[in-house]
């Protein structure tokens, strides 16, 4: 666990578009840096309009699409991530995520991060923040210096 010390600064972040109308909506910012340390509330595949991208490989590009844009105004790359937690809307009685969903999320960690290979856990769900929504993306980047 990052441990805070009083004289660390504590950085909110909102990135235009979709950002401003999701805290206007339901009052959470998508990023936090503390210190070198960069973590972001869970993005899924819209757009500015909070529409879900068509089709689930889209759905999955546009959601790392989105963590991109707000590791960008946190300070942050896809190169910095350390962890990754995802969650995949699967149908009632499903016993598995399924290559539909892993593929494309490890065509996205290899196309974004190169030899980069963070933690990650993938989490089953049966429901996501919006009812057309099939996944969801949450990251740690720790930023060193470049």
């Amino acid at each position: 666990m990052h441990e805070v010390k009083p004289e660390t600064h504590v950085e909110f972040f909102v990135t235009p578009g979709a950002g401003e109308k999701l805290r206007g909506m339901l009052h959470y910012s998508q990023a936090v840096r503390i210190g070198d340390v960069v973590e972001i509330s869970g993005q899924g595949g819209w757009n500015d309009d909070i529409a879900i991208a068509e089709g689930l490989e889209n759905e999955i590009v546009q959601a790392f699409d989105n963590v991109e844009t707000v590791l960008a105004a946190a300070g942050a790359t896809w190169r910095d991530v350390v962890s990754v937690n995802s969650y995949h809307k699967v149908a009632d009685g499903a016993d598995t995520i399924g290559a539909e969903h892993n593929d494309v999320m490890a065509a996205q960690f290899r196309q974004r991060m190169g030899d980069r290979s963070p933690i990650w856990t993938q989490t089953g769900v049966t429901v996501l923040g919006a009812p057309t929504m099939h996944v969801e993306i949450r990251v740690k980047a720790v930023v060193r210096d470049r």
